[in-house]
């Protein structure tokens, strides 16, 4: 049983490694910020996970699983709203395409992304 999981864990680091080195890439290549914020989270927080999956099959200890878990949570918890916020930070910026999105829903709020009703 030992030999299955240890080759699961093998298998979950490789993914994850892969996925984490597709958004590094994703991160350099894409043009706009919107695209790098994607790839900085997407396949980056799944990479993660799959890692600390890995780890967690390879270790099997309490301790260790609960720290793992830890880092997981935190992890599924700040990765979007970091994106959230790299997001708004280039909209009011201005440093990305308008015309690249599907809706603009701040432009109805003005451009400090306020409420458009009266104070």
């Amino acid at each position: 049983m030992a030999t299955v999981a240890d080759w699961l864990g093998a298998a979950c680091l490789v993914a994850g490694a892969l996925l984490s080195l597709a958004a590094g890439i994703g991160v350099l290549r894409f043009p706009d910020a919107l695209s790098r914020m994607h790839a900085a989270t997407k396949p980056q927080v799944l990479g993660v996970l799959l890692l600390l999956l890995g780890i967690a099959l390879r270790l099997r200890s309490p301790a260790d699983l609960g720290m793992i878990l830890l880092v997981a949570v935190f992890q599924l918890s700040t990765a979007p709203v970091a994106a959230q916020m790299i997001a708004r930070a280039a909209y009011r910026a201005g440093r990305l395409d308008r015309g690249l999105l599907d809706a603009d829903e701040l432009a109805e709020r003005g451009a400090d992304g306020g409420s458009a009703g009266p104070a």
